[in-house]
C-alpha cells in the first residue's frame, strides 16, 4: 500500500498529466496509421539517459532543464557554419573544373578565360556556318519590342517620380500559389499536406516620402578576371638572384618614430649615394698642384736663406779670428820691443783709445743689426755711417763701397711676387787706423 492510494484524486491536473492525456488521445485518433510520423520524448521522471539531439527529441517543445546538455530546440541558438568552399564540379570528360573558383561571385553570362584552350586561336569558320548568320526578321522584331518596352518603363518611372502629385499605382492582380511543405506530420503545418497562398500587392501611399536613399553611388562590380598567365616551372633561385632581389628598406634621414638604432651602412645604402657616379672637378687637381709648387718654392727659399746666413756667420767668424790674430801679433810686438805704427804716433794714445772705443761700439751695432736681420729676413741690407769727429776722420778715413744682396734676390718671385729681384747697394763707411 502506498500513500497515493489513500489520498483523493486531484481536482486539477498538472501540466505533465495534461500532456500525457493529450498524447493518449492522439494515439487513439491515429492508431490506424501504418507508420508513426511523430516521436515523443519520454514523460517526466523517465528521462534518465536522454540526450536530445534532433527536433523529434523535443516533441515540438522547449529544452529540458533537468538534462544538463547543450540543447537547441527548433535549431534556436545553434551557430550556422558558413564556408566559402565550393562543390567539386567536373566537365564532360570527368576532369575537375577549376575555373569554378574564378566564376564564384560572377554572373553566369560573364566570359572568363581560365583554360589553356582559351589561349589558342579560334578556327576560321565558313561563311555558311549558322553561328555567323544574321538573325531573321522575327528575332529582330521581338528583340526590338522588348527593348522598347524596357525603355518605356524606365521613362515612365522617371516622369512619375518627377511629378509633384501623382495617382496611386494600379495593383497587380492577386496570385494563388499552392505548395507542399517539406516537413510532413501532425506537428507541422497544422497537419495539412498542402497549402494555398493568396499573394496580393501591398497598397502604396502616393504621398509617402521615399523610405530609402536611392541616390547613393553604388561601387562598380568586380572587373573581369585577367587572362591566365602561363608560368614556367619553378626553379631554385641562385645566390646571385637572391642578392639582386634584396631591396633595402626605406630609411628616413629625418624621422625615426620608433627610435631604432640604424647602422651607418644601412643608412648610406638607403640614401642612394652608392648609385651616383662620383665626379671630381679638375680645379681640385689645379689647386693641389699650386699648393705643391708653393710649398716647394717656400722650402727652397728657406734653404737658400739658411745657406746665406751660414755664409754670413762664417765670414763674421773669420773676421773675429783675424782680429784676434792682429791683437795677438801686436801684443807679441810690444813684448819684443818692436814699435808699431801706433808707437810712432807717440802722443796720440788718447786718439787710439777713442778709436778703439768707436770700433767696439760699431761692432756692437753690427751684431745688433745681424740679430735683427735674422729675426726679419726681408731687412738684410743696411747702411752705416760713422759719426766720428771730423778732425780724426779727415786724417785716417778711407771710404769703401760694399755691395750686398737682399733677401728678395734669394727668395725669388714665386715667394714674394709683388717685388722684383734686384740688387741694392749701400755705402758702408769704415774708419781704418
Amino acid at each position: 500500500m502506498s500513500l497515493a492510494s489513500f489520498l483523493p484524486a486531484p481536482t486539477q491536473l498538472s501540466q505533465d498529466q495534461l500532456e500525457a492525456e493529450e498524447k493518449l488521445r492522439a494515439q487513439k485518433c491515429y492508431s490506424t496509421a501504418l507508420v508513426s510520423s511523430r516521436r515523443e520524448p519520454p514523460p517526466y521522471g523517465q528521462r534518465k539517459g536522454l540526450v536530445p539531439r534532433s527536433l523529434e527529441d523535443f516533441g515540438d517543445g522547449g529544452s529540458f532543464p533537468e538534462i544538463h546538455v547543450a540543447q537547441f530546440p527548433l535549431e534556436m541558438g545553434r551557430k550556422k557554419k558558413t564556408s566559402n568552399a565550393l562543390a567539386v564540379q567536373v566537365d564532360a570528360e570527368g576532369k575537375i573544373k577549376y575555373d569554378a573558383i574564378a566564376r564564384a561571385g560572377q554572373g553566369k553570362d560573364k566570359v572568363i578565360f581560365s583554360k589553356y584552350t582559351d589561349l589558342l586561336p579560334k578556327e576560321v569558320l565558313h561563311e555558311d556556318t549558322p553561328e555567323l548568320q544574321k538573325p531573321d526578321e522575327e528575332a529582330v522584331k521581338e528583340l526590338t519590342e522588348k527593348t522598347r518596352m524596357a525603355l518605356d518603363k524606365q521613362v515612365s518611372q522617371k516622369i512619375a517620380a518627377a511629378m509633384p502629385v501623382r495617382a496611386a499605382d494600379k495593383q497587380a492582380p492577386a496570385q494563388y500559389i499552392r505548395y507542399t511543405p517539406s516537413q510532413q506530420g501532425v506537428a507541422f503545418n497544422s497537419g495539412a499536406k498542402q497549402r494555398v497562398i493568396r499573394m496580393v500587392e501591398m497598397q502604396k501611399d502616393p504621398m509617402e516620402p521615399p523610405r530609402f536613399k536611392i541616390n547613393k553611388k553604388i561601387p562598380r562590380g568586380p572587373p573581369s578576371p585577367p587572362a591566365p598567365v602561363m608560368h614556367s616551372p619553378s626553379r631554385k633561385m641562385t645566390v646571385k638572384e637572391q642578392q639582386e632581389w634584396k631591396i633595402p628598406p626605406c630609411i628616413s634621414n629625418w624621422k625615426n618614430a620608433k627610435g631604432y638604432t640604424i647602422p651607418l651602412d644601412k643608412r648610406l645604402a638607403a640614401d642612394g649615394r652608392g648609385l651616383q657616379t662620383v665626379h671630381i672637378n679638375e680645379n681640385f687637381a689645379k689647386l693641389a698642384e699650386a699648393l705643391y709648387i708653393a710649398d716647394r718654392k717656400a722650402r727652397e727659399a728657406v734653404e737658400m736663406r739658411a745657406q746665406v746666413e751660414k755664409k754670413m756667420a762664417q765670414k763674421e767668424k773669420e773676421k773675429k779670428e783675424e782680429k784676434l790674430r792682429e791683437l795677438a801679433q801686436m801684443a807679441r810686438d810690444r813684448r819684443a820691443g818692436i814699435k808699431s805704427h801706433g808707437d810712432k804716433a807717440g802722443g796720440e794714445d788718447s786718439e787710439v783709445r777713442e778709436r778703439d772705443e768707436i770700433r767696439h761700439d760699431r761692432r756692437k751695432e753690427r751684431q745688433h743689426d745681424r740679430n735683427i736681420s735674422r729675426a726679419a729676413p726681408d731687412k738684410r741690407c743696411w747702411t752705416h755711417t760713422l759719426n766720428t769727429p771730423p778732425s780724426s776722420i779727415s786724417q785716417y778715413t778711407h771710404t769703401h763701397t760694399h755691395t750686398c744682396l737682399t733677401a728678395e734676390s734669394f727668395i725669388g718671385p714665386a715667394v714674394i711676387p709683388n717685388k722684383r729681384s734686384q740688387i741694392q747697394q749701400s755705402t758702408l763707411t769704415v774708419v781704418h787706423v
